[in-house]
């Protein structure tokens, strides 16, 4: 146990921020005037701290097994010190890729991946309220400029996409994981077109349903309740432009072919498609190490998988999609991350009775103390490029290469980017 402590005070001693540890027998680590204070209850938690287990301490900090002092900003800057080697790289031995390829293969049926969105989208519409922009937009914002709020970044991303895939009037839209409905009425209001989105969240369902009513859409935009999967056996015509946004991570690796593969037969030919998710840092590992990515498994988002954007644009190209445009939005999440636990921490008691009153006070206490965890240590790991957030506009080739205004485009793409980019009076009202 001595050695044990020694390692740690060694690490403490790194971390930017001063941290204090409360050992089970009432021992103190660290500096009376700590900003982070950990209050340990039991030796095992104390063990993952010294293994560099971070994240196998964060769930000791749900569960209740670890008491917290201090902002969760200081608790990031606290645990970067802390870890021992690269979360992206130690992510197992040469056997975890093999187990998580077999895993993957009956983790996503229809069924389980209902369940799995439902476990986090429904958690409560009041909670997420509470820390998110007035359109729910939950996924990375674009700051188009440094000094945008959250509610203006995220009306820049929803515009950056609709740019992106050229929208139109009359067009027809397909938003493959909807969410609270930001982009598919926003491209609706903004760019007149024939939206269609769908979902696996009830509540996320019925709120879109609810605005739609209100903003009288509904001669031209539709929500469902139905799984990706599910669309070719109903629509009777491709669609123009699709977007998939904040979605695909919850596919899975090995079913990704099959899911770019159904997005192609969704899609008409020379029409564009904009899938926007997050990545891995790594090339091989399909979550983050030091227990991070098993904490996000267990907490927050079961069934989540993460690859690397080379595997992503393989699958896409192997599916008959050209990638015409990949972007990298990383440090945009960071940002976005940070926005939202800002908010979080700043509307604390809200949350927690709203959690206790939709799950009972143990389960909304240890449902707040995750996300909390989460959305900081989220925030810290695309600052430090552990995972990536890309945006990759891809099209689908309508073989006639002589028409256009550029020869062997093939597509609606016009193999000129100063389109996305310019700025163009986008309204980012707050």
């Amino acid at each position: 146990m001595k050695h044990l402590l020694r390692m740690l005070e060694a690490r403490m001693a790194d971390s930017p921020v001063g941290l204090a540890l409360e050992l089970p027998g009432g021992e103190r680590l660290g500096g009376r005037d700590a900003r982070v204070v950990l209050h340990f209850r039991d030796a095992m938690a104390l063990g993952a701290l010294a293994r560099g287990k971070v994240g196998d301490v964060a769930a000791a900090i749900v569960e209740g097994r670890v008491a917290m002092e201090g902002r969760v900003r200081d608790l990031m800057a606290a645990a970067g010190a802390v870890l021992r080697g690269d979360p992206v790289r130690d992510a197992g031995g040469w056997w975890r890729p093999l187990w998580l390829r077999a895993r993957s293969r009956g983790l996503h049926t229809l069924g389980r991946d209902a369940r799995q969105i439902q476990f986090h989208y429904d958690l409560s519409d009041r909670f997420y309220t509470l820390w998110l922009d007035p359109r729910r937009v939950y996924s990375c914002a674009y700051y188009r400029h440094a000094d945008l709020s959250l509610a203006q970044a995220q009306e820049a991303k929803l515009d950056h996409i609709c740019r992106k895939l050229r929208l139109a009037p009359g067009d027809r839209f397909l938003d493959i994981g909807a969410g609270w409905g930001g982009l598919l009425l926003w491209a609706a209001e903004h760019y007149g077109v024939d939206a269609t989105g769908i979902t696996l969240s009830r509540n996320q369902h019925a709120h879109v349903e609810r605005l739609i009513a209100q903003r009288g859409l509904g001669h031209r935009v539709r929500v469902r309740l139905c799984d990706y999967r599910d669309l070719p056996r109903t629509e009777r015509q491709p669609f123009d432009k699709i977007a998939s946004v904040g979605m695909f991570e919850h596919v899975g690796r090995t079913h990704l072919p099959a899911y770019f593969e159904c997005v192609r037969r969704l899609l008409r030919p020379g029409g564009l498609l904009l899938n926007h998710g997050i990545t891995a840092g790594g090339v091989d590992n399909a979550q983050l190490g030091a227990g991070m990515g098993d904490f996000i498994e267990k907490y927050i988002f079961p069934g989540g998988e993460l690859v690397h954007a080379s595997a992503v644009l393989h699958d896409m190209a192997g599916a008959g999609l050209e990638m015409v445009d990949t972007e990298n939005l990383r440090p945009h999440y960071a940002r976005t991350l940070w926005a939202w636990s800002d908010a979080l921490e700043a509307r604390l008691p809200e949350a927690e009775a709203i959690l206790a009153e939709e799950a009972g006070a143990e389960r909304g206490a240890k449902a707040l103390r995750a996300y909390r965890l989460y959305l900081a240590g989220s925030a810290m790991g695309f600052e430090r490029g552990w995972m990536a957030l890309h945006q990759m506009l891809a099209a689908l080739p309508d073989g006639r290469v002589g028409a256009g205004s550029l020869p062997g485009a093939q597509s609606d793409y016009p193999f000129r980017r100063g389109y996305m980019y310019a700025d163009a009076g986008v309204p980012c009202a707050a």
